[in-house]
């Protein structure tokens, strides 16, 4: 029987083979026909011309691509001992994405040999965020791995909001964004060799702080290491990695992943092996990933970029990894309030939803600015306005619900329903509807949509099942099935095709296309949902102590994850479809409740409940008004609100 050792080896022999041959392929040119150097265009055929500054150029971007890529995912593995640690999964890559796609349509002279500078800045943000988020509880892996899901659900937000307002000729720019590694010339493969023969040596100069940090905090500080200082040159030069990367090929996912995995599977234990074999095998792997894309290519007459093919196998990895990741013991919810409010309390908030209501109907904005409307006036408006109001409070109702489950059950702070997978389900459900009828109704994209959402609950259900899986893990699981349903929206969002403006106008989502039948069909899902939750109320308030409390109390834990990822799953998938997957207000109305001193699990669903509404009404009043006379997608001005509100988390606790 052949070692597992052995089949990795094996494996990136068959890689380097796989990605030889697709260069012989796709240069469809004998080796001996090739242009001898310096080239000469004038003296050379076009198969050569093609060769020399298309095809060539293409593998070399795509090895030291991948190679940087590899080597940011190992250093930020050793500096987080967190196997699931790379520049797509902390944030990295979608931040310096974001800086590009805002230079490019804002500024577009600040771009002029200022790409790689951009970059910098937004993926270093976007990594200072992150850390920041992690620090407070201590760098631990399922923390740090949501809030770099976070942080990248900001930034797409953030892209796709200013992608839709620049129109349909920014639809190349979609594609760039998925990492297309077509090239014209040799200057993004120049840039990228710099930058891989500074990064490569200075990583090595690092070993030694890499090694002791290994050893633990305590450890490093006492042989004399210090950790603020290592841990910032660490992460600035995996940030510089990526961001080089995504300054000249886009966003390239879970290349810095799956290197220092194979790697370290491959046996890799010495920090200088590990972090050279690393970076080797991202090489390797993008360029296969690159060579199979050019044999769908050729076969399909449809070009994908690499960067979204190399996502697709973000989500099983993550999976393969998540037992991997060092388990920790779970920590409370969040600080206790300062006070703790009766239930009679309330219905003083539940009071404000239909005052809510009644100003968003009764405001509007003129070209003289705010006014309230005649009664005539909001009586005329009334038919139009009230099922995307409702439609929105329900779908708010439902996120707020199903985020509280998702805190309560794992214990962390950071859940919320982005993280589960269900919303990315839903629009793979969304996009297939769509591609098997682009005339489908509502009805139809309703039932593609649920049928998604279906499959990916059914995926996190069955991981949930396991008897011993802890609250973390789980949540990890959920990760990993929403990585991996985004890389494949992101694939059919690069076709770019009239099916590629339909998703990315889900994605942002609207209540423009709310119904009466859809407004109904959400609050009364809202109001079934906060009844079957308060009837599990004991589960949601001994669930938090952690694993040991409830097996003692005699709680089911098996049955209790599943029926409340049940309820979460489809609470999410109900809301997604309406909003997209871009809201945050899952996130926002359970720690608000907590905060406002909702304590109890019935009692903080159903402030949640309310408060989610809320947030969802304000939503789509700013959603309708902030660029009057024209409306802004609901999810997306939802989840521009839920970035402030990340901050503000970061600098108020202690």
């Amino acid at each position: 029987m052949i070692p597992a050792r052995a089949w990795l080896g094996l494996s990136i022999w068959a890689m380097s083979a796989a990605a030889l041959f697709s260069l012989q392929v796709l240069s469809q040119s004998p080796i001996a026909t090739w242009p001898s150097f310096p080239f000469v265009p004038e003296a050379m055929t076009t198969r050569q011309i093609i060769l020399i500054y298309g095809v060539l150029p293409r593998a070399a971007v795509a090895l030291l691509a991948g190679a940087a890529l590899g080597l940011a995912g190992a250093l930020l593995q050793r500096l987080l001992r967190n196997p699931m640690a790379d520049p797509a999964t902390l944030g990295v890559s979608a931040g310096a994405q974001l800086a590009i796609v805002a230079a490019t349509i804002l500024f577009p002279s600040v771009l002029d040999g200022n790409r790689v500078l951009v970059a910098l800045a937004g993926g270093a943000a976007a990594a200072l965020l992150v850390f920041l988020l992690g620090w407070r509880r201590n760098f631990e892996p399922v923390t740090m791995v949501i809030s770099g899901l976070l942080i990248g659900v900001t930034c797409a937000a953030l892209s796709a909001a200013l992608v839709l307002s620049q129109g349909e000729y920014l639809m190349s720019l979609v594609t760039w964004n998925g990492g297309s590694l077509s090239q014209q010339d040799w200057s993004a493969a120049g840039s990228l060799a710099l930058q891989l023969l500074i990064g490569l040596p200075c990583a090595l100069l690092l070993v030694r702080p890499l090694s002791v940090l290994a050893l633990g905090d305590n450890g490093a500080r006492a042989l004399g290491v210090g950790l603020a200082g290592v841990r910032v040159l660490v992460a600035a030069l995996a940030v510089a990695l990526a961001a080089g990367v995504a300054a000249n090929v886009g966003l390239v996912s879970f290349v810095g992943l799956a290197g220092p995995a194979i790697a370290r599977g491959i046996g890799a234990r010495r920090p200088a092996a590990f972090l050279v074999l690393s970076s080797l095998i991202g090489g390797l792997l993008l360029w296969f990933c690159d060579g199979l894309v050019a044999l769908l290519a050729s076969s399909l007459s449809e070009a994908f970029p690499t960067g979204a093919v190399t996502g697709i196998f973000g989500g099983p990895l993550l999976l393969w990894l998540v037992n991997r990741v060092r388990q920790t013991e779970p920590l409370p919810v969040t600080e206790p309030p300062p006070v703790r409010r009766s239930t009679r309390s309330l219905l003083s908030v539940c009071a404000l939803l239909p005052l809510a209501l009644v100003v968003a109907l009764g405001v509007a904005r003129t070209p003289n600015g705010f006014d309230w409307l005649a009664t005539a006036d909001i009586w005329d408006l009334f038919p139009l306005r009230w099922p995307r109001l409702l439609a929105s409070s329900g779908a708010g109702a439902l996120l707020a619900i199903a985020g509280t489950i998702l805190q309560r059950l794992t214990a962390n702070p950071m859940a919320s329903p982005e993280v589960i997978g269900v919303s990315g389900g839903a629009g793979i459900g969304f996009a297939a509807a769509i591609s098997l009828n682009p005339d489908a109704g509502l009805t139809q994209l309703f039932l593609g949509a649920g049928v998604g959402a279906l499959v990916s609950t059914v995926v996190v259900l069955a991981f949930a099942s396991r008897r011993h899986v802890s609250p973390d893990r789980l949540l990890l699981a959920g990760i990993a099935v929403s990585s991996f349903t985004s890389s494949i929206l992101s694939l059919l969002l690069a076709i770019g095709d009239q099916r590629s403006w339909q998703i990315l106008a889900w994605l942002g989502g609207s209540s423009n296309t709310a119904t009466s039948g859809t407004a109904s069909f959400l609050v009364i899902a809202a109001v079934m949902v906060t009844i079957v939750s308060l009837l599990l109320n004991r589960w949601l308030t001994i669930l938090p102590l952690g694993q040991a409390v409830p097996v003692a109390v005699g709680v089911p834990l098996r049955r209790a994850r599943i029926s409340l990822i049940a309820i979460a799953a489809i609470a999410t998938a109900a809301a997604s479809l309406l909003v997209g997957p871009l809201s945050f207000v899952g996130l926002m109305g359970p720690h608000i409740a907590y905060r406002a001193g909702y304590i109890g699990g019935g009692q903080q669903i159903v402030a949640a409940a309310t408060i989610g509404a809320l947030l969802m009404i304000i939503a789509d009043f700013g959603a309708r008004t902030a660029s009057f006379p024209y409306d802004l997608p609901l999810g997306l001005f939802a989840a521009l609100i839920g970035a402030p509100y990340l901050v503000w988390l970061i600098v108020s606790r202690k």
